[in-house]
């Protein structure tokens, strides 16, 4: 700890916060995982022998002359993964990487574009989801400096915009292309869904793998679909327009959560994965002594690992504290973090009237 602090005392807080979210989401991810884990840890460790080069070698998204490719992601996990796979080929000077943080499966989208948008939704992140007060406080300052890097890509740089089969993906793909509007006539952009590209390279009918998001995929695959392309798969002006006026579509919706389903990022109910919450708690045995109570850390990993769909587990731990509120489920402990309470479903007393 103390080598990691001396190595970032230099550093800006925007320039530590990206790593710290990749080291964060990645040994989430290990958790989820079962199997060997070898693969996770050793990009966990190339990741901290290059935090402690960084007093040395400050980081700046700064694209030189020989910038050839612009690579546009979704999440702080699957920008860790790209980043080191540019890296392992020797690509990190001539491409570059910009990050959208914003899972934008979750919580409002309306006017987005708008300071006004931009706070409601830093609002009702605040309000509701527990993770949040720290991540989005700076969500206007982030905006903006992600603006400002779409704006300063260099004319001969081929953009290439990366999803996934997941809402989350898939709307910041739009939205990314929305935001490239300006450029469309100046740069080649390009689509690519990292998880069919991975899929298809390497499943067969006796061993397969489908990726729910990019930051499921190991940097060794990423790497070899980084080599396989291209240059194929350029939109062209009408295809672009099209997903452009998605992304306005989906700004329209009022709700609070989306999934992806027939090609369509489409607005659910708040309380749409509730019904599979309780499922899940129903089906895992509590520890013995507890009294029936389930740590909530556990129910929402198990939910996580079996859901077919990429939400995250701030999501899940947000509508198990409303089932709470609600009356559906009872609570042991502090709800500050799910590694801090318990749940189970709420028994009826005598008092209480039967249905």
């Amino acid at each position: 700890m103390l080598a990691i602090k001396k190595a970032t005392d230099h550093m800006g807080e925007g320039e530590l916060k990206p790593y710290l979210r990749f080291i964060l989401a990645k040994i989430r991810l290990m958790k989820e995982q079962e199997g060997p884990l070898e693969a996770a840890a050793a990009e966990l460790i190339e990741l901290y022998d290059e935090l402690m080069g960084l007093q040395d070698k400050r980081m700046h998204w700064d694209p030189v002359p020989a910038c050839t490719h612009v690579h546009i992601v979704l999440g702080d996990s699957f920008a860790g993964s790209m980043k080191l796979a540019l890296k392992e080929l020797g690509r990190e000077d001539t491409h570059k990487l910009i990050v959208l943080r914003d899972n934008y499966a979750v919580g409002p989208l309306g006017d987005l574009d708008s300071p006004e948008g931009r706070k409601a939704r830093s609002s009702w992140f605040r309000d509701n989801i527990t993770e949040a007060c720290e991540a989005y406080a700076e969500f206007e300052e982030d905006y903006n400096e992600l603006l400002d890097k779409l704006e300063h890509i260099p004319e001969q740089a081929e953009v290439l915009v990366w999803t996934g089969g997941n809402a989350c993906e898939q709307a910041g793909m739009r939205h990314a292309l929305y935001l490239l509007r300006s450029k469309r006539k100046r740069n080649a952009i390009s689509v690519r869904d990292a998880g069919a590209d991975c899929e298809a390279f390497h499943n067969r009918p006796d061993a397969f793998i489908n990726y729910r998001h990019s930051g499921e995929i190991p940097t060794d695959k990423l790497r070899e679909a980084i080599i396989r392309l291209d240059g194929s798969g350029t939109l062209h002006a009408a295809e672009i327009s099209r997903l452009q006026h998605e992304w306005q579509e989906i700004t329209k919706q009022t709700g609070t959560l989306r999934i992806w389903r027939d090609n369509t990022v489409l607005e659910v109910t708040v309380d749409y994965y509730d019904p599979y919450l309780l499922d899940t708690l129903d089906k895992l045995q509590p520890p013995a002594g507890d009294n029936g109570f389930l740590r909530a850390a556990r129910l929402i990993g198990e939910a996580l690992g079996y859901c077919e769909q990429y939400i995250g587990d701030s999501y899940f731990e947000y509508r198990l504290r409303e089932m709470i509120y609600d009356g559906i489920l009872e609570i042991k402990g502090v709800p500050a973090a799910m590694r801090y309470y318990s749940i189970r479903r709420k028994r009826r007393t005598d008092r209480e009237p039967s249905v």
